[in-house]
């Protein structure tokens, strides 16, 4: 029969698989000083942007992710860390990180992956800058639709010019 110690190191390496898996990124953090309080808000906050906030050894974590990730990003893993896992947008995921970061300074961004390459700080930073899908697709459909806008004035130009000209031969002339 197997130790609990064991079962438990199992458990949760293959929940970090499985969730890798799943996940479109995930991200390291580093949690040390927050109270439980606020790493329950950010556990919520993350929960509305569909990400889980995972927090298991570092030995276990860097044992499941080798297969995963390079050498660079295991050795993010020292210290208390945390591991978010995006499940739909990581750009949302991101948004809820830095802003929380942000807010409280003992949450610090270590990197991750993204579509399996390496991001650091900085990516997870201009990640979270950038506007929502939402407006992304808004901004790409008006971008298509104006060169057809600039035709349609520029025809509807002519023939309101066309219009006009009739319409001071019609007052010109005499009835």
């Amino acid at each position: 029969m197997k130790k609990l110690g064991l079962i438990f190191k199992e458990t949760s390496e293959n929940r970090i698989k499985k969730s890798l898996k799943e996940s479109n990124a995930f991200f390291i953090v580093k949690y040390s000083g927050l109270s439980g309080p606020d790493l329950n808000v950010l556990r919520q906050s993350l929960r509305s942007a569909n990400a889980e906030f995972f927090v298991v050894r570092n030995n276990i974590a860097k044992r499941a992710l080798k297969d995963y990730a390079s050498d660079e990003l295991l050795k993010l893993i020292a210290g208390p860390v945390g591991l978010v896992f995006a499940q739909e947008e990581p750009a949302n995921t991101s948004k809820v990180l830095y802003n929380f970061s942000k807010e409280h300074e003992n949450l610090k961004l270590e990197g991750g992956l993204l579509e399996q390459k390496l991001i650091n700080k900085k990516d997870i930073e201009s990640l979270a800058k950038l506007p929502s899908r939402e407006v992304l697709l808004l901004r790409t459909v008006c971008a298509l639709k104006a060169p057809i806008n600039g035709l349609v004035m520029v025809l509807k130009g002519n023939l309101r010019k066309l219009v006009f000209c009739l319409e001071q031969i019609k007052q010109k002339k005499p009835a």
